[in-house]
C-alpha cells in the first residue's frame, strides 16, 4: 500500500509560479510511474503530467505543456510539479497518483491517490 501526501499549493496571482511536491511512502518508489491530475469545481478530474520510474519519460496535457514540468527524486521518494506562468484556469485541486505498471501515456490508470492540494490563481 502506497501513501501519497501532496503539499505546496496556495493562492497566487496570474503569472506566478508554484512547485507542488508529493511525498510517497509504503512502497519502492522508483518502481512506480507517477502522475499529477487536477480537478476544478464542477469539472471532471483531468490529467496534467506523468513521469516514469526512472524519470526518463514524461507526458503533459496540452494545456500545461511548456509551462509545467514534472520531475522526481527517487532518493527522496518525492515527485514534483513545477508550475510557471500560472493562469486563472489552472485553479483546481491537484492530486498526485502512483501507477504500479509501466508508463504508457496520458490515459494510464493509477492505483494510489493522494488527498490533493488546492491551487488558486487570481487574475
Amino acid at each position: 500500500q502506497v501513501q501519497l501526501v501532496e503539499s505546496g499549493g496556495g493562492l497566487v496571482q496570474a503569472g506566478d509560479s508554484l512547485r507542488l511536491s508529493c511525498a510517497a511512502s509504503g512502497g519502492t518508489f522508483s518502481l512506480y510511474a507517477m502522475g499529477w491530475f487536477r480537478q476544478a469545481p464542477g469539472s471532471e478530474r483531468e490529467f496534467v503530467a506523468s513521469i516514469n520510474g526512472r524519470g526518463e519519460t514524461t507526458y503533459y496535457a496540452d494545456s500545461v505543456k511548456g509551462r509545467f514540468t514534472i520531475s522526481r527524486d527517487n532518493g527522496k521518494n518525492t515527485v514534483y510539479l513545477q508550475m510557471n506562468r500560472l493562469k486563472p484556469e489552472d485553479t483546481a485541486v491537484y492530486y498526485c497518483a502512483a501507477r504500479w505498471a509501466l508508463l504508457r501515456g496520458p490515459n494510464d490508470r493509477y492505483d494510489y491517490w493522494g488527498q490533493g492540494t488546492q491551487v488558486t490563481v487570481s487574475s
